[in-house]
């Protein structure tokens, strides 16, 4: 039983995403989320599932045509989880298209979500948008410029749509974390430790407050979720 609130959450089959998504079943959203074909037995339970690309415009539309197909909960907030980490040599060895690569899967998915949802934002009479960058944006390290120029473009790029809509009642934030503990990221990294890592499930409850009507005043904001990192 929904309470007539409807969340698009993209990347919901990935470590945060799961987290995320459970998040808001519980807290009584209906929630939309795209997965690849295939994959939808790995949404916690509760979500609706739909088939798509979110690099392709044709799926987006599809995606945001499903969040808001029940007239009883109207899309209210659409969380970017999409992204991805890559790294390579300094930037003279780095060819362009591996750096593109990094826009594409961080930047291109949030995009194109966005901008198809946010008409219907609108029509709702407003609603929230949470966008994921990384402290890499704000701390780059060697080896990872295209990951990092990726994740900086989608703090401006959130900080652009919450200027340009303000006046219109829909909101955007970002949230920026640093090492999340995930399976993927323990296997990538098996010396560090994880004790200092933030949890996806703390990261998932900042998203939700950004997503609810408690952080109403709150928009253009980067909000770090560090752990102990």
């Amino acid at each position: 039983m929904t309470d007539g609130r409807t969340a698009l959450i993209t990347g919901g089959t990935g470590g945060l995403g799961a987290a995320t998504v459970a998040a808001f079943v519980a807290e009584g959203w209906r929630v939309v989320t795209p997965v690849r074909p295939g994959s939808a037995e790995r949404l916690p339970k509760g979500a609706v599932a739909v088939d798509g690309d979110m690099t392709v415009e044709t799926d987006v539309t599809a995606a945001v045509a499903a969040a808001t197909a029940d007239p009883e909960a109207s899309l209210r907030a659409v969380v970017n989880l999409i992204g991805g980490f890559a790294s390579g040599p300094l930037v003279a060895e780095t060819p362009w298209s591996d750096f593109e690569a990094q826009l594409r899967l961080n930047l291109r998915p949030t995009y194109l979500v966005t901008a198809a949802a946010l008409p219907a934002l609108v029509e709702a009479g407003g609603g929230s948008i949470v966008c994921v960058s990384s402290r890499t944006a704000l701390a780059p390290f060697p080896g990872a410029a295209g990951y990092a120029t990726s994740k900086a473009a989608v703090i401006a790029f959130a900080n652009a749509v919450a200027v340009e809509y303000r006046k219109r009642n829909v909101r955007c934030n970002t949230v920026v974390p640093s090492v999340i503990d995930t399976d993927a990221n323990r296997a990538a990294m098996p010396d560090a430790d994880p004790a200092r890592w933030v949890r996806p499930e703390q990261i998932a409850r900042t998203i939700l407050f950004l997503a609810s009507d408690a952080s109403v005043s709150t928009s253009g904001a980067q909000i770090p979720v560090y752990g102990q990192a």
